[in-house]
């Protein structure tokens, strides 16, 4: 009788170690972040293809309440105080911060972030940016070269999320 419940306990330990060792292998690291604005939660993010999708589906005038994770193009270097992010096609959502509360940090181009907020579009009509481009100097050639409306991805962000490593 003593063999048998010593064996038992012999293979309920080993069961029970068994277990452990398959709840450590399955679990992933967690990815950290640096909060900016809202506090806001990573999980449910768009990715840069289905934000794109959305914004694709924007007129003038619509917003749309939404969170979407993306790599960090490029950062104002003066304040921090837009960013834009990285879309498909070789297109950017441009983000700037509600109510220019908060700012991100300014060496923050190449990591991932997770934006939450309003998108939109704005368009750019081919005199606006015939005038801009004459204000700015430009010549007449670079002028002419001006030819269709100018669509800018752009979003309100009032909380960001940017990956630490």
């Amino acid at each position: 009788m003593k063999k048998v419940i010593l064996l038992m306990s012999v293979f309920l330990s080993l069961m029970s170690c068994a277990d452990k060792k398959t709840e450590e292998t399955v679990k992933e690291p967690e990815t950290v972040y640096a909060e900016f604005g809202t506090k806001i939660a990573p999980d449910n993010a768009l990715t840069k293809e289905e934000m794109f999708e959305k914004f694709k589906g924007l007129k003038e005038g619509d917003t749309i309440d939404v969170k979407f994770k993306s790599k960090i193009n490029d950062v104002c270097k003066k304040k921090g105080c837009w960013m834009a992010m990285e879309l498909p096609e070789e297109k950017e959502a441009f983000v700037k911060f509600k109510d220019y509360s908060f700012f991100v940090p300014m060496n923050a181009t190449n990591e991932d972030a997770i934006v939450s907020g309003k998108a939109f579009i704005s368009v750019e009509t081919v005199d606006q940016q015939r005038h801009y481009a004459k204000d700015g100097g430009k010549s007449e050639a670079e002028i002419s070269k001006i030819t269709e409306p100018k669509i800018t991805y752009a979003f309100q962000a009032d909380g960001v999320l940017i990956t630490q490593e």
